[in-house]
């Protein structure tokens, strides 16, 4: 019979350290991309990233079964760092970083290339690199959900994603959840 196995360890990956944040607020960047207008306020605003890369400790959150194994990293926004389909050499169906160096196109700054980004409430969201909070659960089935949880600092949106794996199954799901913790209608991409 076929099973889930989730891991947690800490993982050391080669970093280019993102710099010192603004430290008086950003009310408007000046810059427009993707949509976003440059108003970043209340998130810190960085725009410095290291030239050199440096080992860092990560959170490393691992599901795997027969078919799939998936990595993901809740310190650097919940991505999905890593997908491998173990029944073809472990090939890797996203694009895979080694490395974490950081390009400044993110809202706030930092973004990372690579495995799949949960984007709301717009791509490349306020905390694509702000920490996740983490949660695991187990299903009846023998299923493991990872969930991963932040707020958009912006407009108080809250937004939860469960990553699920199957036993016996090669399907990747996603569960996702969107609070709007104000009386105010809030759009999101």
């Amino acid at each position: 019979m076929s099973k889930v196995i989730l891991n947690r360890a800490k993982v050391d990956l080669p970093t280019y350290a993102v710099g010192t944040p603004e430290k008086n607020p950003l009310f408007f960047e000046k810059r427009v991309y993707q949509g976003s207008c440059g108003k970043v306020y209340p998130v810190p605003f960085i725009d410095k990233i290291a030239d050199e890369a440096k080992d860092q400790s990560y959170d490393w959150v691992e599901l795997e079964n027969e078919f799939i194994r998936l990595v993901m990293l809740p310190e650097i926004g919940g991505r999905i760092f890593l997908g491998q389909d173990k029944a073809n050499d472990d090939y890797d169906f996203f694009y895979r970083q080694d490395v974490i160096k950081p390009a400044l196109v993110g809202l706030a700054g930092p973004w990372i290339s690579g495995g799949v980004e949960f984007n709301w409430p717009q791509h490349h969201r306020p905390g694509t690199y702000m920490p996740t909070d983490v949660a695991t659960e187990q299903g009846s089935d023998g299923s493991q959900t990872i969930w991963m949880s932040d707020h958009d600092p912006m407009n108080r949106l809250k937004g939860m994603y469960g990553i699920i794996l199957r036993p016996g199954s090669a399907l990747i799901e996603l569960k996702a959840r969107l609070y709007n913790r104000t009386p105010l209608t809030q759009t999101f991409l």
